[in-house]
C-alpha cells in the first residue's frame, strides 16, 4: 500500500510517498481500508516541527482519516467487515490502510459522504467542546467566531448556530465572507478593517458573549476590545502565529473569563462528557443540521499541495485528500 511520509521537519516540510507493507490489526484494533483524509492545519504545523506533539522523522502524518472495516483484531465485537467509520490518529493517517483502536473510532452517520466525513472529527468535536464547555453557550447569546472560515471555525458558525446564538463570524475575502454567511452566520465582518465598532454597533453596544478564537494575535487583542459583561473568550489556536497576552483590565472590568480548551484531551479525561457531545453532534449531521464544508480535494499523493492551499489561506472549511481525486 501507499503511506505519506514527513522526512523532514524543515519551515516547508519534506514529503515522501512511499510503498509499505499493509499492517495487520492487533487485538482490539480494526484494518481500515481509507477513502478520504482530512487534512488540517495541525498537520502543516507538525510537519513544520511546530507543534507540541512532535515525532521524530520519518513518521505518517495526519490526523483523521474515513473507510471502510477491512479486517478485525482479536476481540473486536459489534463491528462488522465493510462498517463506515471515522478514525482518529496520533499521527498516522496518511496511508491506504491503517489500524486503528476501537475506541478511536466513529460511526459515519447516514448520508455523510466519506470526503465530509475524513474532515468531520477533529473540526466539529473541537467546535461544540469549546462553545459548550469551554464557552458555556447560550440560546439568545451572541457569538463571535474568528477564523470562521477555516476548518474549526466553519463548524464553530454551524454550532453556534444550532444552538441558538446569533453568530457573527470574521473572515477575510469577499468569497470567505460569503461562504460563511451561507454555513448560518448572521454577520460577516472582514478582518482587515478591524471588527470592534461593527460587532459593538451590531449588539446595540455591548458586545459578544462568547468568543471563539482559534486565530491569536492581533484578533485576540481586538477581542478584548468587545467583551459583553461576564463574557467568555475561548482560546483554541494560534493561527496567527503569535500567542496573545490578555490584559487584565479589560478581563476584570467586564467580569470576563478566559479559557483553553483541547478537545483531545478533554475526551481522555471525561469520557462519558465526550460522547455526550460526540452523540449530539451525529444526531445534528444525520439531521442534516451541521456539515463539512470542502473547498479543495486532492489525492493522497498530492499533499504537498493541501498544504499550500493551507499556507496560502485558501482553504474555505476543509481540505481533503480522496482516494481517485
Amino acid at each position: 500500500m501507499k503511506a505519506v511520509y514527513c522526512i523532514g521537519l524543515n519551515a516547508w516540510p519534506q514529503m515522501e510517498m512511499r510503498e509499505i507493507a499493509t499492517p495487520e490489526p492487533n487485538p482490539g484494533e480494526v484494518l481500515i481500508r481509507n477513502e478520504a483524509w482530512g487534512v488540517n492545519f495541525v498537520d502543516y504545523l507538525m510537519c513544520q516541527g511546530g507543534y507540541q506533539l512532535r515525532p521524530d522523522p520519518p513518521f505518517i502524518p495526519g490526523m483523521e482519516s474515513a473507510g471502510r472495516v477491512a479486517a478485525l483484531g482479536e476481540g473486536v465485537v459489534g463491528i462488522q467487515i465493510g462498517d463506515a467509520f471515522m478514525a482518529g490518529h496520533r499521527p498516522g493517517a496518511f496511508a491506504e490502510e491503517t489500524c486503528v483502536p476501537v475506541e478511536r473510532l466513529i460511526p459515519v452517520p447516514g448520508g455523510m459522504y466519506m470526503a465530509e466525513a475524513a474532515g468531520f472529527r477533529s473540526a466539529f468535536i473541537t467546535a461544540y467542546h469549546g462553545l459548550v464547555q469551554g464557552g458555556r453557550l447560550q440560546a439568545g447569546e451572541t457569538a463571535l467566531i474568528h477564523g470562521a472560515a477555516g476548518g474549526m471555525g466553519h463548524a464553530a458558525v454551524q454550532v453556534a448556530k444550532r444552538l441558538g446564538a446569533t453568530v457573527v463570524a470574521t473572515a477575510s475575502g469577499k468569497e470567505k465572507l460569503r461562504a460563511i454567511r451561507s454555513m448560518g452566520a448572521d454577520h460577516a465582518i472582514e478582518y482587515k478593517d478591524g471588527f470592534r465598532d461593527a460587532v459593538k454597533e451590531l449588539t446595540n453596544g455591548r458586545g459578544a458573549d462568547v468568543i471563539f478564537d482559534p486565530v491569536g494575535g492581533d484578533v485576540f487583542d481586538e477581542s478584548i476590545r468587545c467583551l459583553n459583561w461576564g463574557a467568555r473568550v475561548v482560546i483554541v489556536g494560534f493561527t496567527a502565529g503569535r500567542p496573545a497576552l490578555a490584559k487584565t483590565n479589560h478581563i476584570l472590568i467586564k467580569g470576563a473569563s478566559v479559557s483553553g480548551i483541547r478537545a483531545g484531551e478533554f475526551g481522555r479525561r471525561n469520557p462519558e462528557a465526550a460522547a455526550q457531545n460526540l452523540e449530539t453532534l451525529q444526531s445534528w449531521a444525520a439531521a442534516g443540521d451541521i456539515r463539512t464544508h470542502i473547498s479543495h480535494r486532492f489525492p493522497l499523493d498530492g499533499i504537498e499541495d493541501a498544504f499550500r492551499a493551507i499556507a496560502d489561506r485558501k482553504v474555505i472549511g476543509k481540505a481533503v485528500l480522496t482516494r481517485g481525486a
